[in-house]
C-alpha cells in the first residue's frame, strides 16, 4: 500500500475513535468519519468494509503473530508456557499501539454491537491459537482448553493494563499466568 494509503487508514482510525468517544458508535456515520479524516467516504470503504472494522483492523496481523509465536516457541514447553510466549508477542503489538488500544477498548466496552464483534474475533483468534498448538503436537482436547484459558488470561491482563498503566502489559500478563498456575495448584 502506498504511504499515502497508510496515512489515510491511520487518519480514518483516529477520526473514528474520536467520534465514537464524542458521540458514541451508533450515532457516528462513515461519512462523518471520512470528513473528520479529510478524505471522502469512498476512501473509507477502500480501507474498511464497515464502521466496526475501523476498531478491529489488524486482526490478521495479530493472528499471524500469535500463530508464528506458538510455532517458534522453544521445544519442551508446556502448552500454557507456549501461550505465554505467544501472548507476550501480542502484548508488544498492543503496547506499541497504546494511544489507539486504550481508547479502543473503552469504546468497545461501552458498545454492545462492538462487544459482540470482539467476542467473534476473539473466538476466531482462539481457534487459530488452538490450531497452532495442535500443529505442535498438543492433543486436540488440551489445545482447545489451553487456547481458551490462555486467551482469558490475556484478556484479563489487557484490562488490568488499561486500568493500571504504571506496569507493562507483560507484567500484567505474567501475573495472570501466575494466577492460572496458582488456581490449578489448589
Amino acid at each position: 500500500m502506498p504511504r499515502s494509503g497508510l496515512e489515510a487508514r491511520r487518519r480514518l482510525q483516529q477520526a473514528a475513535l474520536e467520534l465514537y468517544r464524542e458521540r458514541g458508535f451508533d450515532q457516528t456515520t462513515t461519512a462523518e468519519i471520512a470528513a473528520r479524516a479529510g478524505v471522502n467516504e469512498r476512501t473509507f470503504f477502500r480501507h474498511f468494509p464497515d464502521k466496526r472494522e475501523v476498531l478491529f483492523h489488524g486482526e490478521a496481523d495479530l493472528r499471524v503473530a500469535l500463530m508464528q509465536s506458538v510455532a517458534e516457541a522453544p521445544d519442551g514447553l508446556r502448552p500454557l508456557q507456549i501461550l505465554l510466549c505467544a501472548f507476550r508477542e501480542a502484548g508488544r503489538i498492543l503496547e506499541e499501539n497504546r494511544p489507539f488500544s486504550e481508547p479502543r477498548l473503552e469504546v468497545i466496552a461501552r458498545t454492545p454491537a462492538l462487544r459482540e464483534r470482539e467476542l467473534a474475533k476473539a473466538a476466531s483468534l482462539t481457534e487459530a491459537v488452538a490450531e497452532a498448538l495442535r500443529q505442535r503436537g498438543v492433543a486436540d482436547r488440551l489445545a482447545g482448553l489451553a487456547a481458551h484459558t490462555g486467551w482469558a488470561a490475556f484478556h484479563q491482563a489487557a484490562g488490568a493494563w488499561i486500568d493500571d498503566p504504571s506496569q507493562s502489559l507483560d507484567a500484567h500478563l505474567s501475573r495472570a499466568f501466575d494466577d492460572l498456575r496458582a488456581l490449578s495448584a489448589t
